[in-house]
């Protein structure tokens, strides 16, 4: 009959569910499915409803099964963005400040919108990346400090209700790893830099407590202008130390 309502299949009901969930960030990439039997009990569903939907996901390339290890979240709404700049990176330097810049912009809005956007979850959420951002800053563990400031500043992305933002600030955090490593690195050489970082952080994080926008906004663009110096001076630091060593293999090699 023609004016038939469309009953929606539960397989797609619950596609549809895990796809949102995917798409607002609360299941990333990497992140294991709970067990078949505990998800089809949380959504009420069938068990062979909820294979029926992974398939669907897994045919999209949004999920990944496993053999005898589960089913994964996979990278497919970033992999497109992140895999072709990922091999540039290495290839054209200048593009890590072009990739700064756009993560200024980025990070610039996303503070605001979390300032104004952010529910009790997510304050929590933010509190929970702030304290594990302290707590990395009083150790020496470079990969934890790196670590930590990544999900700082997603968990921002993420508070901005703003599904590209979000998966746009992961993409390029993921992009930037090496160069938020090496300048972590770098810094812990210099006595006052360290507080200085942490002081940018509590500005950021104080302002979207607080629920102020523009003060959010600027303290993030103020930290990333940071980093961007910092980082073109830790690389000129780098590069000098590079010639220097090989000057020194060279004398050594003639002598």
């Amino acid at each position: 009959m023609p004016n038939k309502v469309q009953v929606p299949r539960i397989s797609d009901a619950v596609a549809s569910t895990l796809e949102r969930r995917i798409l607002e960030g609360s299941l990333k990439p990497g992140d294991r499915l709970p067990a078949e039997r505990e998800l089809a009990l949380e959504l009420g569903v069938s068990r062979p409803s909820l294979r029926e939907a992974i398939q669907k996901l897994a045919s999209k390339g949004m999920l990944q099964s496993r053999q005898g290890g589960g089913t994964y979240v996979t990278a497919a709404l970033e992999k497109s963005f992140f895999d072709p700049w990922q091999e540039m990176m290495g290839s054209y330097p200048n593009l890590r400040e072009d990739m700064l810049e756009f993560r200024r912009m980025i990070e610039g809005q996303a503070a605001e919108w979390a300032a104004e956007r952010a529910t009790d979850a997510d304050l929590l959420r933010l509190e929970q990346a702030y304290a594990a951002l302290q707590a990395s800053f009083n150790n020496d563990d470079t990969d934890k400090r790196s670590a930590a400031d990544i999900a700082f500043h997603q968990a921002i992305g993420d508070a901005s209700h703003n599904v590209l933002i979000g998966h746009l600030s992961a993409a390029l955090l993921r992009l930037m790893h090496d160069n938020i490593r090496l300048n972590l690195g770098e810094l812990k050489s210099v006595p006052a830099a360290g507080k200085l970082l942490m002081s940018q952080h509590t500005a950021i994080h104080t302002a979207i407590v607080d629920k102020k926008p523009q003060a959010a906004r600027a303290a993030a663009e103020t930290h990333i202008d940071f980093v961007r110096e910092t980082l073109a001076q830790t690389l000129r630091s780098v590069a000098r130390r590079e010639t220097a060593e090989r000057r020194l293999n060279t004398d050594f090699l003639t002598s």
